[in-house]
């Protein structure tokens, strides 16, 4: 798992790298274009680009400083590094898409003369950089199972639909002279650009919070360490998220008294083993008898509930 898990994170790291060279690129180009056009579809996809440029160099420091070994002040390394990262970019996209909302806003009010066949050029251009992008990562990278990398695509995929916008609202304006096309193909951006900054950030924020991870059971872990037949029950479960891709469990095991020091070693080898296809990889376990005082939940109480009840919590 460990070995699969560094060649993921290499190719992760030199897709962002690649992708990161091509925005940053373009985005110069795009901001200068959107300013001499006077458009704010492309303004406003130029801003968005920044912030994928800004987005894919976050998430490729973050790729870089995981690499870091685990010391004794960070004892599990700096993977923890990549949701922050993910958290980071997913607020940016909240407030891209915040102030897109203002700024069409003014537009709608007072809209600006726009050089609609400069706008329509460069945003084509703008679409196809975009397209190229998001296929790179995803043909290189794990869009679906890194957090930080999904968050990088996401500031891509959307950037892309702006770019989608910035060329239907020139195709109007050209044809029908509608203005206000500009503006609200902003807003159709920003709405899609709020959801997806909402959802990395959540996400983000539960792997911070030790939540259990989306492809994690607890009532599965919990029956596939029970069904061992040295083991009684668990309790004090918890499963959370390192970072992506990498899942830990510490957990309570009552076994049967029978059961000798030697034996609990083979115990402990048949609970990582049952864990692992659960993918969970890093397993820490306290093998203990029924004399042990413990909880009745599989959940760790907080404290002062555990004196109230009368317990000593270990």
């Amino acid at each position: 798992m460990g070995a699969e898990h560094n060649h993921s994170h290499n190719r992760n790291k030199k897709t962002l790298l690649i992708a990161f060279l091509i925005i940053t690129v373009y985005m110069v180009v795009e901001a200068i274009g959107g300013y001499l056009t006077n458009s704010l579809a492309l303004l406003a996809d130029a801003g968005h680009m920044l912030s994928d440029s800004v987005s894919l160099g976050v998430a490729y420091l973050a790729f870089s400083i995981g690499e870091k070994a685990a010391d004794k002040m960070k004892t599990y390394g700096y993977k923890r590094f990549e949701i922050l990262a993910a958290v980071f970019n997913g607020v940016l996209l909240v407030v891209i898409a915040l102030y897109i909302f203002y700024e069409a806003y003014q537009r709608f009010s007072d809209p600006p003369e726009i050089a609609t066949s400069g706008m329509l050029i460069i945003a084509v251009i703008g679409l196809f950089v975009n397209i190229l992008v998001a296929w790179i990562l995803m043909r290189g990278g794990d869009t679906k199972g890194n957090l930080n990398l999904r968050a990088a695509f996401l500031h891509v995929l959307s950037d892309l639909l702006g770019s989608v916008g910035a060329i239907t609202a020139a195709l109007l304006i050209i044809f029908f002279g509608w203005a206000w096309a500009d503006p609200l193909a902003s807003v159709l951006v920003a709405i899609l650009v709020l959801i997806s900054g909402w959802r990395v950030t959540k996400e983000g924020i539960h792997v911070l919070m030790e939540g259990t991870p989306k492809n994690v059971d607890l009532e599965q872990v919990k029956r596939a360490i029970e069904m061992l037949p040295a083991v009684k029950s668990i309790h004090d479960l918890h499963v959370w998220s390192i970072t992506s891709g990498r899942n830990a469990m510490s957990g309570h095991v009552v076994i049967r008294e029978h059961i000798s020091f030697k034996d609990s070693q083979q115990v402990l080898r048949e609970i990582e083993e049952a864990l692992a296809e659960l993918k969970i990889g890093h397993v820490t376990v306290q093998l203990e008898t029924e004399d042990n005082p413990h909880e009745d939940s599989i959940s760790c109480q907080p404290e002062e509930d555990s004196e109230e009840a009368g317990h000593e919590h270990h």
